[in-house]
This record gives structure tokens, sequence and C-alpha cells, in this order.
């Protein structure tokens, strides 16, 4: 069921969101993107935001991942199986909060703590990887924590 609230608009414009280093999917390739990605979902299926997700969540993994490789450089996968990004209507339905946010950051994070030794993540990337993961899922933010 589609969410008939107006949505919160974050004070931020997308253009402004320097995107990540297509270094990153040179040096790692799809293969290590797809794990990693499916790694990240894992965290989200024992996470406070888990219902907003598929039941199956490796299945929403690989469409994840295929964003996360056209965005990084690599084959336009995304956008050959599922249309054009346009993340920000893609998520409308949900009402994701700067709480959900937070979390979605959290279970980000618990992956890239050990990205570089378990994908093959190049290190010196991470910090603007991180930096670009904020800005983004600010901009999904489409509701307001309740008070």
């Amino acid at each position: 069921m589609i969410d008939q609230r107006t949505p919160y608009v974050p004070n931020l414009n997308p253009a402004d969101i320097a995107g990540p280093s297509r270094e990153i999917y040179a040096r790692m390739g799809s293969e290590n993107l797809y794990q990693m990605i499916e790694a990240f979902y894992r965290e989200l299926g024992s996470s406070s935001i888990r219902s907003m997700f598929p039941e199956d969540l490796v299945a929403s993994s690989r469409k994840s991942a295929a964003f996360f490789v056209q965005l990084l450089g690599g084959p336009q996968e995304y956008t050959e199986r599922h249309g054009p990004p346009r993340m920000r209507a893609r998520h409308l339905p949900f009402r994701i909060t700067p709480q959900a946010q937070t979390e979605w950051l959290l279970c980000f994070e618990r992956v890239l703590a050990r990205a570089a030794n378990d994908f093959g993540f190049p290190a010196e990337h991470l910090e603007g990887f991180r930096q670009f993961l904020k800005k983004f899922s600010a901009w999904m933010v489409n509701a307001e924590d309740s008070p």
C-alpha cells in the first residue's frame, strides 16, 4: 500500500552529493560488491528496520548490488533490469525517518568495518564511500521522526 502523506523533503540538493570513487568497482569487481551488499542485507535482516525490506533479502540484496555496481562504474545492470534508478521516488512508498536512516547506516558500517579484508574494498576509499552513504541516505529520508 502506498503511503498518501506529503513526504518530508530534506534540505539537501542531490546534485551536490559527490558520488563515490569508481576505483572501488575497478578494484573490487561485481562479485565482491554483490557479496558485500548481501552481507549488508544480512545486517538489515536483524535490524529494527527489517520490516521495510522484502521477505527475500538475498533477492533484494542483488537488486541493491546492481545499483552499486552501476553507481561505481560497472555495467549498467540496474538500469537494464529495473529502469532508471530514481532512488528517492522508489523509496517514497516507505516511511523513512532520520532514525531509520541512522539504523541503515549502522548496518552498512558493520559491513564496511570489515570490507577491506572480507571483500577487497580499497581502504583508502572507505571514508569517501561513508560520506556518500551518509548524504545519499539523507536524501532518502521522507518523514520526520515521531515525537
